[in-house]
């Protein structure tokens, strides 16, 4: 039987995923899932982020519900309170000197961090290295996100298009796929363990380039794509303009919600908008129309998973990058 990767393949507990992106954890509790689970997060009095179970362990009533005390979290359902740890520190049916039961915590990921504006937690000990993204603390990148994207999908098949080249021309016909060459050119994966890294340079029809309009520079310009991937579900796109200047950089963050439905968290690092928030929006736009092109076909998909089996599939010399993904998560899953 061929194996796929679902969003709920339970190695999956053993990596970091997005949560949220971190503007969306404040000092109110809020309630976020992951792999068929739900979390709540919050900020306490400093600023530190705190992220548990969505479960209070007296009578699982969520604690999303609750309120924030200063540094310590009050459930909604009988008032129970526990601090900055986690532990219980006060339940008002038993009094004000009662012993509270030493069972009386609350249940924490593994681990959680935060990196370019996103909350990651691994719910066990994480066996995938930490995300990150090239360009997010470089001053001359202007950011912007796009909107939170929820849909009916699979994570590994999502990760799969994001890497995949020779779609260009034809799901992305309406955006930028028109001005594409259909061949793939050559092209070499570098693989880092649980990570890769591969670049290619083609031409492409520049729509964007203030340049073309002043005649300055012609339509068809070259372009370098360099896809840096690290497991499970944590992608970037830098796309250097060659002809016209500029970095455009792509982060795709994809967090497993349950059997068939993801959460797709994408931002945009621009060192070429000269800080306009006009153009930004415009840019944002851009990438809004061009997932939605993915998401007529990805969500489309009656099989949500990703095949592992490199032989279940056709492969050719332009899918180096997936074939690269296949491997790598099979391997990750063949770890646990």
């Amino acid at each position: 039987m061929t194996h796929g990767l679902g969003n709920l393949d339970p190695a999956l507990r053993h990596a970091w995923h997005p949560l949220c992106r971190s503007d969306e954890v404040t000092s109110r509790p809020n309630a976020f899932r992951l792999l068929g689970e739900s979390y709540v997060a919050f900020r306490e009095s400093r600023g530190d982020l705190r992220v548990y179970r969505n479960q209070c362990p007296h009578r699982r009533a969520p604690l999303s519900l609750g309120t924030c005390e200063s540094d310590h979290l009050r459930c909604v359902y009988h008032g129970w309170l526990f601090d900055s740890e986690g532990i219980c520190v006060e339940i008002p049916a038993l009094g004000e000197h009662a012993t509270i039961p030493s069972r009386a915590k609350l249940s924490a990921p593994a681990g959680t961090f935060e990196s370019h504006g996103m909350v990651f937690i691994a719910p066990l000990e994480p066996k995938t290295p930490r995300p990150s993204i090239s360009v997010a603390h470089d001053v001359s990148f202007q950011r912007g996100d796009l909107p939170v994207i929820e849909t009916r999908a699979s994570a590994g098949l999502l990760a799969d298009n994001f890497l995949d080249m020779a779609h260009f021309p034809f799901i992305h016909a309406g955006t930028f796929g028109a001005g594409e060459a259909r061949e793939v050119p050559l092209y070499n994966v570098t693989r880092d363990g649980l990570r890769f890294e591969a670049a290619y340079e083609h031409e492409f029809a520049n729509r964007e380039d203030r340049g073309v309009e002043q005649g300055v520079r012609p339509l068809l310009q070259r372009r370098r794509l360099t896809y840096r991937y690290t497991a499970p579900f944590h992608l970037e796109l830098a796309i250097e303009f060659l002809d016209a200047g500029g970095v455009n950089v792509i982060g795709f963050f994809l967090t497993p919600i349950d059997d068939d439905h993801v959460r797709i968290y994408s931002s945009l690092w621009r060192n070429d908008l000269d800080g306009s928030v006009e153009r930004m929006e415009d840019a944002i736009a851009f990438e809004v129309a061009v997932v939605n092109e993915d998401l007529f076909l990805q969500s489309r998909y009656e099989d949500l998973s990703l095949p592992l089996d490199i032989t279940s599939e056709l492969h050719t010399r332009a899918d180096k990058t997936t074939v690269e993904l296949r491997r790598i998560l099979s391997e990750f899953v063949a770890s646990i």
